[in-house]
Order: structure tokens, then C-alpha cells, then sequence
């Protein structure tokens, strides 16, 4: 685990990325993986508060086994490339309030597919840790060629070098794939096999799925509590 501090400026968080990223481990497969949480944050109006759930499954049955949510004020500002920074401390906050500790998290985010290779996910599992993955909807960095439409179908995503950083997943035949990049103590090709493991009907594997319904949920009985104040 590595703390510092959050309070700061964009250019010291770039700073702070670019020494943490050394310390990102990447490779293999953590073993025994029996709960796996999903983590996805909700934000409000113009932005300044957020709300974050952390849905906490079993594996590989992905039976939800527990849940915990937080609300906060966002301090930093929307940079790209430094999302974490807006959202790292309601995470932890969450995260201390779940009554496991999970085998591994996703985060709808990216890993090392980033131009720092310290995206939310591994940022995360640095700081706290615990094995993750990012798998994001869209892309922030790297190249790729379109993998076959049929289902599992992938291609790497690689950086300026050719370098894999993550993959390109097709989790349903013809939909829209999503990009799959190793977080923390996990490799390339381990991240996306799990997260093909964790794809039900939909398009977004289960645990990010969900974590995205709960804490919209919450989010939303929240404005509704401060409505009745």
C-alpha cells in the first residue's frame, strides 16, 4: 500500500503520477480470487459532489456479498488523465466501509492504458493494494485494430512502441467493444480473460454493470433526502 497526499495541484499530480507508475506491478494473476467488487462514481450538480458504490461479489458465481456507497465534494478539477485525483478519496472512503476486502476490483477507468500508465485502476490498486483492472467504455490511449465482431473476439492495444497495454474486448457478438488494461498486479492478457469470466448479457461486464445501477440509485435517494430538509 502507498498513500500521499490528494489536496493537490494538476501539475503536482501529474508529478505524483508519473513516480508512482514505478510501482506498478504488472503480471500474472492473483490466486485465489473469491470476491471481486465493481466500483463506479455518480456525479452531481456541475460536478461538485460525488457519490461512489462499491459492489463487492462472490467468484465466479458473482453473487453480490456486499455493498458500500459515500458522498463527498469534488476538490479537483476535470483534467483528462487525472481522474483519479477527482475521485480516488470517495473510493477509499467507500472501500473502508465495506465489511470484506476484496480479492480484486474493476474500475470502469482505465489501467496502464494511459498516457502515464497510471490510470484510475492502477492508481488505485497501488494505493490500496488489492489486485484491479480497468475496463472503460471508451478509449483514453493507445492504438488498435477492431477485433472480429463474434463474442471474446480481441486485439491488443498497444502503446507509441507497440507495446501491449491493454485489450480490446468484444464481450458481445456485434456490440461495441470495451478496452480492458491491467490496473495493478495482474497482466494484459489475465485482466481480459476475467473480465470476459465476469460478462453476462450485456455489453459491461457484471461487476462495473451493477456498481453503475447502485450508485445511481444512491445518488438519487440522497437528492431526495436533501429535498425533504
Amino acid at each position: 500500500m502507498i498513500s500521499h497526499p490528494w489536496d493537490v495541484t494538476p501539475a503536482e499530480a501529474v508529478r505524483v503520477q508519473r513516480e508512482l507508475a514505478e510501482s506498478v506491478v504488472i503480471g500474472g494473476m492473483p490466486d485465489p480470487v473469491r470476491t471481486v467488487a465493481g466500483i463506479d462514481i455518480a456525479l452531481g450538480h456541475a460536478d461538485a459532489r460525488g457519490y461512489c458504490g462499491i459492489i463487492a461479489f462472490s467468484y465466479p458465481e458473482l453473487v453480490i456479498v456486499d455493498r458500500a456507497f459515500a458522498e463527498g465534494a469534488i476538490g479537483f478539477p476535470y483534467v483528462p488523465g487525472l481522474l483519479s485525483f477527482r475521485e480516488g478519496p470517495l473510493i477509499l472512503a467507500a472501500l473502508a466501509q465495506l465489511a470484506i476486502r476484496p480479492d480484486l476490483l474493476v474500475f470502469d477507468g482505465q489501467g496502464i492504458a494511459h498516457p502515464r500508465r497510471l490510470g484510475i485502476a492502477a492508481h488505485l490498486g497501488l494505493v490500496t493494494g488489492i489486485p484491479s483492472i480497468g475496463c472503460a467504455k471508451s478509449r483514453l490511449y493507445g492504438a488498435y485494430t477492431e477485433p472480429p465482431a463474434e463474442r471474446g473476439a480481441r486485439t491488443y492495444l498497444v502503446d507509441p512502441s507497440g507495446a501491449p497495454i491493454g485489450v480490446t474486448l468484444r464481450t458481445r457478438t456485434g456490440v461495441r467493444p470495451v478496452f480492458v488494461s491491467p490496473g495493478h498486479r495482474i497482466g494484459v492478457d489475465e485482466a481480459a480473460d476475467f473480465m470476459m469470466s465476469c460478462v453476462s448479457s450485456y455489453r459491461v461486464p457484471t461487476p462495473t454493470r451493477v456498481a453503475h445501477i447502485e450508485v445511481g440509485a444512491f445518488k438519487a435517494r440522497r437528492l431526495l433526502d436533501a429535498e425533504r430538509l
